[in-house]
């Protein structure tokens, strides 16, 4: 009985979370806007809320968003990758509206949000942001099925080669 050189085990050989490699770099950058949204909303709603009631709003609501983007991509689950596609999209069109909003109906931001001039105020990396986040998730998404498709395969591989020795697999 000759043992196989080398065992197929692509769920462990490779990690599985979004936090990984170029992912850790998307976290922390969707973290960074979550604490400075949120920070800034609170401290103008808390101040000055009457001078800019729809922008400051909007500004935390996005703080929101950026919270729970950074969670779900740090989490990486599934589950999480699902609820982090809604909110890079729910990102991405609220950049695109408010943005658009901003520029059309100035007298409404008189102050800027962190999406207002379509997130000119913070280098347009709000613009940006979502994009990456919804092509790093793509990627995992891809990857899942393929890792859904490989792990059967070596499975129903094992079984076989445990048939033709003559042992149980299972």
């Amino acid at each position: 009985m000759s043992e196989p050189t080398t065992s197929p085990e692509p769920a462990a050989a490779q990690p599985d979370s979004t936090r990984t490699g170029p992912g850790r770099l998307l976290v922390a950058v969707y973290g960074l806007f979550a604490l400075s949204a949120t920070a800034r909303a609170l401290v103008q709603i808390a101040t000055e809320f009457s001078h800019a009631p729809v922008a400051y709003v909007l500004s935390a609501f996005a703080g929101v968003v950026y919270i729970v983007a950074t969670v779900t991509l740090a989490v990486g689950s599934p589950a999480a990758r699902r609820i982090a596609v809604v909110s890079c999209s729910v990102e991405f069109v609220g950049v695109l509206v408010v943005g658009t909003w901003s520029l059309v109906d100035r007298a409404t931001f008189p102050d800027a949000t962190v999406w207002s001039g379509y997130g000119s105020g913070y280098g347009y990396v709000p613009l940006v942001l979502p994009i990456f986040g919804l092509l790093w998730l793509r990627h995992w998404n891809r990857r899942a099925k393929t890792q859904a498709a490989i792990v059967p395969a070596a499975e129903d591989a094992a079984q076989v080669g445990a048939r033709d020795h003559g042992t149980d697999a299972s």
